[in-house]
């Protein structure tokens, strides 16, 4: 099942010497994805939108635009860093993608504490013990590392 869910946050990318850090407002939808992306003072940078089914856009306030085939290629593009949407809409629930083989490992609770797929290691972490979504995420893949905190999930 792929619920529609909204998330506001943090996140912080880096691949080598190259990094980014914004605030987020992330739309998903079962197929479709709209991020935007703001500096940490509020002001407004860009808009990701894309679909499961391939293409991925991003629209910055200069009014330039770019279209890759997917989010990866798209985000390593512009951003510098390969973001996995694709994945990372499951992933940030502590699901694993239904289509790839994946190892978890669950915390004390039961809840997803590592999970392993596509090459990506993501790493939860919890506001409290009676949290069933994570407040933290951590993914790593060769060369790249991004962080993700999350403040209000809807």
């Amino acid at each position: 099942m792929d619920p529609a869910f909204a998330i506001e946050g943090r996140l912080s990318a880096r691949r080598g010497t190259d990094a980014v850090a914004a605030n987020f407002l992330w739309t998903h939808q079962p197929g479709a994805d709209t991020i935007a992306l703001s500096s940490p003072l509020g002001q407004m940078l860009a808009k990701l939108s894309g679909t499961t089914s391939g293409g991925a856009r991003i629209e910055r306030v200069d009014g330039t635009v770019a279209e890759a085939a997917d989010w990866e290629s798209l985000t390593l593009r512009t951003l510098a860093v390969p973001l996995p949407v694709t994945g990372l809409a499951w992933w940030i629930r502590g699901v694993p993608h239904p289509l790839a083989a994946h190892a978890m490992e669950p915390d004390g609770a039961g809840r997803p504490a590592v999970l392993r797929q596509d090459g990506w290691e993501i790493v939860y972490a919890y506001a409290d013990d009676a949290a069933r979504l994570p407040s933290r995420v951590r993914l790593t893949w060769p060369e790249v590392e991004v962080r993700i905190a999350i403040d209000r999930w809807q």
